[in-house]
């Protein structure tokens, strides 16, 4: 789910990146270098490591990187606001292995998605909330890092007038999960999911209060992705979908049945013409508070 500025701040806070990964929206092939279109060849692990820490220090913002092991090699997917100089730059930093990269592209920009599962408000954005989870006899719920960043307080609607409880923890970037408690004793927290691992071709289900439920597949796991701009900056660790989403939806869950899976971090596109999403897994969220989602 995302952030969304509420109507009291008008704030544009979606940022480019580039995505290596696949299961982009409008791919498009891209050969920058004679070493990238160079006979098929095998590389190790160990070498495909290398390549993907190469692509890490280029520099270049508005991608996703991951280690593709069937095809064994480094799939950068890149978003409109990479130049083919910017690409030509990713394999050039890859030297004499070059040809373990395979650049994709998406339409849109990745970005943080920055404002509205059910809605809620804080620091003049507007996020989603994604899992409730328990500690002990406390409640609280999951959303993204970066909207906990934002904001100390969440409230239920636009006006603030309605407390949620204060966000008691939050990591961004590296990560993207944080966590709020519930304070308003009169708030409902109902469950019904439990922690999943997500696989490569499953059908998932994403929902945030900007566009709502749409469903997809997830295309790859382990995905780095560095977001451009204010608000960015690099997440490990994604699940990568093609599913839709929209600013104010970050935060929100992705799930399957029962299965709680993800977190709303980022994305290009829209619900209209399609997308790709990245997801913070739950379970490593889960795991860092020390709660139980349920």
């Amino acid at each position: 789910m995302s952030l969304t500025p509420s109507p009291t701040r008008r704030h544009t806070v979606w940022s480019k990146l580039v995505a290596v990964s696949v299961g982009l929206v409008a791919t498009a092939a891209f050969a920058p270098s004679t070493a990238a279109a160079s006979s098929p060849r095998d590389y190790s692990a160990s070498q495909l490591a290398e390549v993907s820490d190469a692509v890490q220090r280029s520099g270049v913002e508005g991608i996703a990187w991951h280690v593709d092991a069937a095809s064994g090699r480094v799939v950068v997917t890149a978003d409109d606001s990479v130049s083919r100089a910017e690409l030509a730059r990713i394999t050039k930093s890859a030297g004499a292995k070059a040809g373990a990269i395979r650049v994709e592209r998406a339409k849109g920009v990745f970005a943080p998605l920055l404002g509205a599962g059910d809605a809620i408000y804080g620091g003049g954005y507007r996020c989603s909330l994604g899992f409730n989870v328990v500690s002990g006899g406390t409640y609280y719920f999951l959303t993204a890092g970066h909207c906990g960043n934002v904001a100390n307080t969440w409230y239920t609607n636009s006006s603030q007038t309605t407390l949620v409880g204060p966000t008691v923890g939050s990591s961004f970037p590296g990560n993207d999960y944080a966590l709020v408690r519930y304070d308003n004793t009169s708030l409902t927290h109902p469950g019904g999911f439990t922690v999943a691992d997500a696989f490569v071709g499953e059908s998932v289900t994403r929902t945030g209060s900007t566009t709502g439920t749409h469903r997809g597949t997830v295309t790859a796991l382990d995905v780095s992705v560095r977001y451009v701009g204010k608000g960015g900056g690099t997440v490990r660790g994604m699940i990568q979908t093609n599913v839709c989403a929209e600013p104010g939806d970050s935060g929100g869950p992705l799930y399957d049945g029962t299965r709680a899976l993800g977190i709303t971090s980022g994305g290009s596109g829209d619900c209209r013409s399609g997308g790709t999403t990245f997801y913070q897994p739950v379970r490593e969220a889960a795991n860092a508070y020390g709660v139980t989602v349920y």
